[in-house]
């Protein structure tokens, strides 16, 4: 319950940047074909929209630029999922655009951002009114990606997380490490770390940890294998480093090619170090969004289920699944999730 003792219902404010994505059909190469495929996504978006099928009320906060018909457009495909989109702010600027060229086999996806001077980047502390927003929430949900747009999207992050606590939310920060967008000045180690001291919960992978809070990971994935164990050192450094941090969750994958990728997560709560089941996922559909599956699953399961145990295998299993759709957001059912997670991975045609 907030620390003003009163009851407010069970939904999340997600905060950061959707924008207008462009992907290459199928697993062509950019232009290879002239056309795009033309959907929207960002990390933050992607997780209000997992968390709506999941069954948590959500809420999306971001500046689009103002009389933009495809600022309006992404605003309908948010409420399409569901996502409470009414306490979205219009600015000046325009609307981020990021391309997306697929991988397959041993070819590496490829992303090129275009971002700059778009509405949020431009936006600047006191654009948003925190405690109106934020009135109807219960969990308040960030990632490392909008505070690397600008120095002023940074300021606005950092005034969100503090309304935030101050208003007793629960608050995550998914680090979420962009090193092509790193460009205004200070690099993420120097911006993030203020971020985190706001956070109760974090999530994570090896690099995120690395670049954005400059403690070593001394683990090495390229290779296509992981030794678990070595996570468990990692994690207590973070939580030592940030008292103020009840979790942190780091998600593993084993990259064996762009195609087939190992699947697994641990979670170190303070008292007890826990790994998740792994997945092995072949033929990859879209990577992009798994990580915010799994944050938006982590979020459900530590609100809804039993224990760290039982969210962390729910958010694994849930992103496992988001492996199999394409495009940014994730079309898993809370159902669907729960038959993984009974055994059932057979793919059989269910009819």
């Amino acid at each position: 319950m907030p620390a003003s003792g009163r009851l407010v219902p069970e939904q999340t404010a997600c905060f950061g940047e959707i924008m207008l994505r462009l992907s290459s059909p199928g697993f062509e190469r950019f232009l290879q074909t002239p056309q795009f495929v033309a959907t929207f996504g960002g990390a933050e978006a992607n997780v209000a929209v997992a968390l709506a099928s999941f069954g948590i009320a959500s809420s999306y906060l971001t500046v689009l630029p103002e009389n933009n018909p495809i600022a309006d457009a992404a605003v309908a495909e948010l409420r399409r999922f569901g996502v409470d989109t009414s306490k979205i702010v219009r600015g000046q600027g325009r609307m981020g655009i990021y391309f997306v060229e697929p991988g397959a086999n041993q070819r590496a996806s490829k992303v090129v951002y275009d971002r700059d001077r778009s509405a949020i980047a431009l936006a600047r502390p006191g654009v948003i009114d925190w405690n109106a927003v934020l009135r109807d929430s219960s969990w308040f949900h960030i990632t490392g990606i909008t505070p690397a747009l600008s120095e002023s999207a940074a300021a606005l992050a950092l005034e969100g997380m503090r309304a935030a606590r101050q208003t007793g939310l629960t608050v995550s920060c998914d680090l979420n490490h962009r090193k092509n967008l790193w460009r205004w000045g200070k690099p993420a180690h120097e911006v993030m770390p203020e971020l985190v001291r706001n956070a109760e919960y974090a999530i994570a992978n090896e690099e995120d940890i690395q670049m954005a809070l400059g403690i070593a990971a001394g683990v090495n994935v390229t290779g296509g294998h992981l030794e678990a164990a070595a996570y468990e050192s990692l994690t207590c450094r973070v939580l030592s480093a940030y008292p103020n941090l009840k979790a942190i969750a780091v998600t593993l994958r084993e990259s064996f090619s762009a195609s087939r990728n190992g699947w697994s997560a641990c979670l170190n709560n303070g008292r007890e170090f826990l790994v998740s089941r792994a997945y092995d996922i072949t033929h990859i559909v879209d990577r992009v969004g798994a990580g915010d599956c799994f944050a938006a699953g982590l979020i459900y399961g530590l609100q809804r289920l039993d224990g760290d145990r039982a969210a962390l295998e729910f958010a694994v299993a849930a992103s496992c699944l988001k492996h199999s759709i394409p495009g940014d957001f994730s079309r898993i059912t809370r159902s669907e999730v729960e038959s993984l997670l009974a055994g059932d991975s057979s793919g059989r045609v269910q009819r």
